[in-house]
């Protein structure tokens, strides 16, 4: 059985915060390859939860992929495709 079917999280997060511009570059790209790689998509926001605020307040928009951190500030959609293949 082909294990995304059992996990029951998105494999791709972008963490980001509501009114920052690169966020909403950062989610056209990732929406694009997300749908074309038949993946979904979880957002989280810096002002929802200090962890994150603390971690990544300089970085955003940050894009996790299976959990792990694949880019921050601007993302690659060769890069992103790549990381979801792997």
């Amino acid at each position: 059985m082909d294990q995304r079917l059992i996990m029951s999280e998105p494999r791709i997060t972008l963490i980001g915060r509501p009114g920052c511009h690169l966020c909403d570059v950062a989610r056209e790209t990732v929406t694009a390859v997300a749908q074309e790689m038949g993946e979904q998509v979880a957002e989280r926001s810096l002002l929802e939860d200090p962890e994150l605020m603390a971690r990544y307040a300089e970085m955003i928009p940050v894009i996790l992929v299976d959990g792990r951190q694949h880019d921050y500030w601007r993302v690659d959609a060769d890069r992103l495709r790549a990381a979801l293949r792997g």
